[in-house]
């Protein structure tokens, strides 16, 4: 498979008063044409923030500090605000942020806001712009009088599928959805899944999807991506992450393992759910050597001095441990 987004070795970090918050720490990843990458870890572990920098956006005061975002073969970071806005966001790369209702301006009708980005980017008669919002509002199931209505008078599905619409409608290649399914009631968030398979299917999408549901990233995801403390635990295909020991397979990380070990598994017995001690390092003085070492129930004094590189210990499959070098 081709590969359409590449990142090499970017920081981005927060400045404030206190120091800098390294929200993202030398991260080293690439999403495949068609692939659906996803991003989960708890909070505050970079996930947003990682999203935001892939569109050239990262909320003030985060500012980068090294780093290469390659899309479609070319770095987007030197280029300026002006090249961004015109050749690149929305237009090869859009975003679904999180909350739909922060999303769209309250006074405005849904045709306003969607006829506002498309002219921003095409120019063209808004006869046939209007007729480009309905195409897509029938793509994700909503009927044409949508246009004509506010956002507090919808609920929160169909905000959710109107920001989706928006975020396709100049057919980008890669897509960032920031939890789109938070908040809504499982049957919604089951047609918003399916709607996403759809779409995906129908104009060859790249996903980068962020949620705590590893439920649902097992579900929507090609392979998957664990992040704590702004770096890269583990990153793997679904099958090597969630797959049976038995088989050689499941997660190599002890974060990971101790993420898998807190979700309810519908057809294997538990008897009793893990949980994470402590609680996420503070990323202005972040511990030495593995950020996870004051968590973590395998940790070895090597682990407390020495950070562990993210290395391959099988085909497609990265682990940043120690125990990988002591025959875990």
């Amino acid at each position: 498979m081709d590969t359409i987004l590449r990142v090499e070795n970017l920081k981005m970090y927060y400045h404030t008063s206190k120091g800098a918050v390294k929200a993202i720490d030398n991260l080293n990843f690439d999403l495949k044409v068609g692939e659906t990458l996803g991003l989960v870890g708890e909070s505050g572990c970079g996930k947003t923030s990682l999203g935001t920098s892939l569109l050239r956006m990262p909320t003030p005061p985060g500012r980068y500090e090294s780093g290469r975002i390659i899309l479609d073969g070319k770095d987007i970071i030197p280029m300026s605000e002006r090249e961004i806005r015109k050749d690149i966001r929305w237009e090869k790369i859009s975003m679904v942020f999180q909350g739909a209702m922060n999303c769209l301006t309250p006074v405005y009708t849904i045709g306003r806001q969607m006829l506002e980005t498309l002219k921003e980017h095409r120019e063209m008669e808004d006869s046939y712009a209007t007729e480009l919002i309905k195409e897509y509002l029938g793509l994700v199931g909503l009927p044409a009088e949508v246009m004509g209505r506010y956002p507090h008078e919808m609920s929160g599905g169909m905000k959710q599928r109107v920001v989706i619409a928006t975020a396709l409608f100049l057919k980008p290649s890669v897509v960032i959805l920031d939890e789109p399914t938070t908040a809504l009631d499982v049957i919604v968030q089951a047609q918003i899944i399916n709607l996403l398979k759809k779409l995906k299917q129908t104009f060859n999408l790249s996903f980068i999807f962020i949620t705590h549901d590893l439920a649902l990233e097992a579900e929507i995801s090609d392979r998957l991506c664990v992040m704590y403390a702004g770096k890269i635990a583990e990153l793997g295909t679904n099958e090597q992450i969630f797959g049976p020991a038995a088989a050689g397979r499941g997660a190599n990380h002890p974060y990971t393992e101790k993420l898998l070990a807190s979700t309810p598994r519908l057809h294997r017995k538990v008897e009793k759910l893990s949980y994470i001690e402590g609680t996420p390092p503070d990323l202005i003085s972040p511990p030495n050597g593995c950020r996870f070492n004051p968590r973590c129930h395998r940790v070895m004094e090597r682990c407390r001095n020495e950070e562990p590189p993210l290395r391959e210990i099988e085909a497609g499959h990265f682990s940043s441990c120690w125990l990988n070098d002591e025959g875990r």
